[in-house]
């Protein structure tokens, strides 16, 4: 047999070529690709999601029982687990893209897989928290008894296009071989409102066990929901953390915050969670109404393995 002996060259441009379809991420091959630790942090995400809304529903069973409890439990304590889960899902869902990033294990099949889990623990989850507690304490406002039911599905609905908006914009075949260097998030992100809802549970909650009047607090809520849901399909942009990792070095004044905060959350976190989240919340907006309307937008160098 007579075989042909490839120079160099042809070797390197094969060697190259066979690089270049393995690294496409329309190859079939990388697109399925699932990823151990990304994707099993996806699914952390997704079980939380799926707990919390099982504690929603045992909390209103308890609160339509007899006893006004269920399994043992008050409607308080399930709307604290809820709460948790929903924080804990925020989690694993800002590890699984920094795993991915990390090891270079990013796919289309994990930033799909990671969409999906979000709509169940940053959309259905906080959206039943809406319709069984925020909105239920206007119990005096027959208004808002009957569109409650339509804040909770706006609130759905924005947190749904907000992911999908942002498959599309970090889709592969919109700017190939290009990178931009603004990380920020455009529209407030989804584990941010989630978190947000989650917040505003616990400081009803906190307000309910000190026999406080929920009615001036429920009469805002409604309006909050709304400019969430509206903020997640803005084009207002959020610092994103995503330049912070083991190598980051900070002033020790910038440091002392940090731990105070922290502090605060542990120890009041009723109090300083709502804090957290409004005051990240209002930095955005109040950033966006300081620029330049002339400065330039480009599209933010957002990876599909992010979250969002």
């Amino acid at each position: 047999m007579n075989f042909r002996r490839r120079s160099p060259t042809e070797l390197a441009e094969r060697a190259a070529a066979e690089l270049a379809r393995r690294e496409d991420p329309y190859n079939v091959t990388q697109a399925s690709r699932i990823y151990f630790l990304p994707n099993l942090m996806t699914a952390g995400n997704l079980f939380c999601g799926f707990m919390a809304i099982v504690q929603c529903m045992q909390a209103r069973l308890a609160e339509t029982a007899l006893t006004a409890e269920y399994l043992g439990h008050t409607p308080a304590e399930y709307y604290r687990h809820a709460v948790w889960c929903i924080l804990g899902a925020a989690a694993f869902d800002a590890l699984d893209g920094r795993l991915a990033r990390m090891g270079g294990r990013e796919s289309l099949f994990g930033a799909e897989f990671d969409s999906i889990a979000d709509v169940v623990s940053f959309g259905v989850a906080p959206t039943l928290m809406v319709m069984y507690l925020i909105i239920a304490p206007t119990q005096g406002y027959e208004m808002f008894r009957n569109i409650g039911w339509a804040i909770g599905f706006v609130y759905l609905l924005c947190g749904a296009m907000r992911l999908a908006r942002f498959n599309v914009i970090t889709n592969p075949l919109l700017r190939p071989g290009k990178k931009e260097t603004n990380k920020d998030f455009v529209g407030l992100p989804v584990p941010a409102a989630a978190a947000t809802v989650a917040a505003l549970v616990l400081f009803l909650l906190k307000l309910a066990d000190s026999d406080k009047s929920l009615k001036a607090w429920a009469l805002a809520l409604p309006f909050l929901m709304l400019l969430i849901g509206f903020l997640m399909m803005s084009t207002v942009r959020y610092p994103s953390g995503k330049g912070i990792d083991l190598q980051t070095k900070m002033k020790f004044r910038s440091f002392a915050v940090a731990l105070i905060v922290v502090g605060l959350v542990l120890f009041f976190k009723e109090y300083a969670l709502l804090a957290v989240c409004l005051g990240y919340i209002f930095f955005g907006l109040i950033r966006h109404w300081r620029r330049p309307s002339h400065s330039p937008s480009p599209v933010p160098a957002q990876h599909p393995s992010d979250n969002l």
